[in-house]
């Protein structure tokens, strides 16, 4: 197994090739509204934790008090239960509003009229772990019976096995955990995209449909955060107003019952969603819609990831992409490859800094490696499979004699002065254009006929990649 070094984070994502969407009705945004039901199972002395829970309240500067009931924050608690959730439930149904819910399991199994009313409104119940508590420092193996034990309680007090899963507090092994499971049609443990996404969990391809925490009425408890209703909602209205004008994104709204279920704070929502009905262009959906619509419309397709290639097979694979010289793609094994070198660019970022780095020797060996433009070696048909499609791209397999004559008269003047033969990106040419350039560029001094030449052999690299890799 190899030893290189690997960079595990994604930052390309989607990148430049984000897909086309078109969501239901030719609606030009995705919303997805999130109903956080914590209320039950964050921590509580009665719940068999250390202390009592200090997180997402409207107590400023809130801390857990240890071995301890505090009972002021179990009441903004009970709150978000007894009236917020309720004032939401009315306010989402009367306006036939589909909602994801991210429900603890211990927070529904102590709140069942809440649940039976999820329930008989059609809404998508995702699971939002077995407590509400911190997992960042939870071993693996307890983390793990925990999703287990959260997916059973759930299934059991809502009738249904969870589709989705988010828990929030998670580790730096949620997101692997849960996929690990194979349970779930989408997972919701990161903010990193305004699209859903597909992540290869071993064989498993499991689709990831990003949350947010800026477009969340949780920073109605933060600082900096919302101070009023109408600051939330106009954050919102300015959201997808970006987001429709762009097309074909998604919109994640993160609420909890004892914050937006507050009056003052609640108005801000509806001036949102009456703000929507007026302009148009929404398509309401659970994650469970959206998650259906991705996978219908954006299947997965898996290929061989660089980064994932062990050394003989990377160097088999991409020892050719800069000409007969492997040694290249040997060097670029060693570099902290990831998830952003598995595409032609990044790849061929990797490739060229080796180039870069190398010898002016080096350098001028890959030169050399390069064929004559319809030379000797390609009227014996000895050209690699790579040069000969590019020449003959340009149409240089198909010159006439006095054509060809031209061409090798000038091959050899200009390796005569030079030391290397004329090279050319044919493909981004045509025949009266590379012969234009050739006549052009062999009056130049060789140190920068040699910095063209180099820059050249980069752009042949990158077409080839190109030919390969997304």
């Amino acid at each position: 197994m190899s030893t290189a070094p690997r960079y595990p984070r994604n930052m390309i994502g989607h990148g430049p090739r984000a897909p086309r969407v078109a969501w239901p009705g030719g609606a030009r945004v995705a919303i997805s509204l999130v109903l956080n039901y914590e209320e039950g199972g964050e921590n509580c002395a009665l719940h068999g934790d250390a202390g009592s829970e200090a997180f997402l309240s409207d107590i400023p500067g809130a801390a857990p008090w240890p071995g301890q009931r505090h009972w002021n924050m179990e009441s903004i608690y009970e709150y978000g239960a007894r009236a917020g959730f309720w004032r939401l439930h009315g306010l989402f149904t009367d306006r036939a509003l589909p909602v994801t819910v991210y429900g603890v399991a211990s927070a529904l199994a102590r709140s069942p009229e809440q649940t039976s009313a999820m329930i008989d409104a059609g809404w998508d119940i995702a699971s939002h772990g077995l407590k509400w508590v911190e997992h960042k420092d939870m071993p693996a193996d307890q983390e793990t019976a925990q999703i287990a034990e959260a997916i059973r309680l759930h299934t059991e007090v809502t009738g249904s096995a969870p589709r989705g899963w988010y828990t929030g507090r998670c580790s730096e092994n949620t997101v692997r955990l849960t996929a690990q499971t194979g349970q779930f049609d989408w997972i919701s443990d990161t903010y990193d995209d305004d699209l859903p996404y597909w992540l290869e969990a071993g064989a498993r391809d499991q689709l990831v449909i990003p949350y947010t925490l800026e477009a969340n009425d949780m920073r109605f408890a933060t600082a900096p955060g919302w101070v009023t209703g109408q600051d939330f909602g106009q954050y919102l209205i300015d959201t997808f107003d970006v987001l429709r004008a762009e097309g074909g994104k998604m919109f994640s709204i993160g609420l909890h019952c004892r914050l937006i279920g507050r009056p003052g704070k609640l108005a801000g929502l509806i001036r949102f969603l009456d703000h929507v009905a007026a302009k148009g262009g929404g398509w309401f959906a659970t994650r469970s819609q959206i998650a259906d619509h991705w996978a219908a419309h954006h299947p997965h397709r898996r290929y061989t990831r660089p980064s994932q290639m062990d050394r003989d097979s990377f160097v088999t694979a991409y020892g050719s992409i800069f000409e007969h010289s492997p040694w290249i793609a040997d060097r670029a094994y060693d570099l902290e490859l990831g998830p952003a070198h598995d595409t032609a660019m990044g790849l061929h970022n990797a490739l060229a800094r080796m180039f870069r780095s190398a010898t002016p020797a080096e350098r001028l060996g890959v030169l050399t490696a390069h064929p004559d433009l319809a030379g000797k070696l390609a009227a014996a048909r000895r050209l690699t499979a790579e040069s000969t499609l590019e020449q003959s791209s340009a149409g240089l397999d198909a010159l006439t004699d006095d054509e060809r004559a031209a061409f090798q008269r000038l091959n050899a003047d200009y390796v005569a002065k030079h030391g290397f033969p004329f090279i050319i990106a044919v493909r981004d040419n045509t025949r009266d254009s590379i012969l234009a350039a050739f006549h052009a560029r062999i009056a130049n001094d060789t140190e920068t006929e040699f910095a063209t030449a180099c820059k050249q052999v980069e752009r042949i690299a990158q077409l080839r990649l190109m030919d390969l890799l997304p």
